[in-house]
């Protein structure tokens, strides 16, 4: 059998952010309208302060307007939310996001929930939560939306009616997903560490998101074959070398010889969830200012 494609993240993530940075030039153009960004960020976790830099860059270069708030980690939660309600009152702020982990001292939940619906372009607020499984308008978490469009790349008209199954229950990536894709028709299944027969549940996907945080769990006996299989996972390991290296939840080398199309780790998932981000962030300034949303 012949090895699956890959679904380039790199490229459609790439293709996104062209796609924002056009409809970002002509919303200022028409309507002198720049989309703010304001990302936080509590202490000096490294993978924190490399993302959020990520995060800025590509907010840049798309056009739109990047604001850092760095916070040291001595910040208490009545600090941060009197600066959540400054960038909530604040029109020039579109976009606000929190970036977690958060240090002990401070609920995260709590943060989240002040954030404004409208402003909350990572999508974990319960009104946006709400929204998006009732099929309204909302702003939807960046991984699970990232995920949707390469599942489209891959099966494009053939995701409607589709079984799909997904490896994890987090608010963050699986409960999402499982809405997004019930949008497309799909048939969902949600499995999980008490998921009876996990493989087998799991061979009964033509779209399979692992979304479990465990690495290489996937195996090649866990996939249907010719099945799209989307990789969310990003999971440090050890080599010999004292290097280490980055794996998906999949056992990419098995899978690839069973799956019709798979998601590589790095180059996957991962550049989607910063496209996507710019994403959410012209549509809500968009939304806030009642003009007429770009289709991104």
């Amino acid at each position: 059998m012949s090895e699956a494609r890959l679904i380039d993240g790199k490229a459609v993530a790439a293709r996104l952010r062209a796609t924002v940075a056009t409809a970002a030039a002509t919303l200022k153009a028409a309507h002198g309208v720049v989309p703010g960004l304001a990302a936080v960020l509590v202490g000096d976790d490294p993978a924190s302060q490399v993302y959020v830099k990520s995060k800025t860059k590509a907010t840049d270069d798309a056009g739109l307007k990047g604001i850092t708030h760095r916070l040291p980690a001595s910040t208490s939660e009545a600090e941060l939310l009197r600066l959540v309600a400054q960038l909530n009152a604040d029109e020039a702020v579109d976009g606000i996001l929190v970036q977690l982990p958060l240090p002990k001292q401070i609920d995260a939940q709590r943060i989240i929930e002040a954030i404004a619906p409208a402003k909350d372009v990572d999508g974990f607020h319960a009104e946006n939560v709400g929204r998006l499984w009732s099929g309204g308008k909302a702003l939807v978490p960046c991984t699970p939306y990232g995920c949707l469009l390469l599942a489209r790349e891959s099966l494009g008209k053939n995701l409607a009616g589709a079984e799909a199954v997904i490896l994890g229950r987090s608010n963050i990536v699986g409960k999402p997903m499982a809405a997004l894709l019930l949008g497309e028709h799909c048939t969902v299944t949600v499995a999980h560490s008490r998921t009876r027969d996990l493989p087998a549940v799991a061979r009964r996907a033509d779209l399979l998101v692992a979304a479990v945080g465990r690495p290489e769990m996937v195996r090649a006996d866990w996939i249907k074959p010719g099945a799209t299989v989307i990789d969310v996972g990003i999971n440090r390991v050890a080599t010999p070398d004292g290097k280490g290296k980055l794996v998906g939840d999949v056992a990419f080398a098995e899978a690839q010889r069973v799956a019709g199309a798979i998601t590589p780790v790095p180059g996957g998932v991962g550049p989607m969830t910063i496209a996507c981000l710019l994403r959410n962030t012209l549509v809500a300034a968009c939304r806030r200012r009642g003009l007429p949303e770009p289709t991104v």
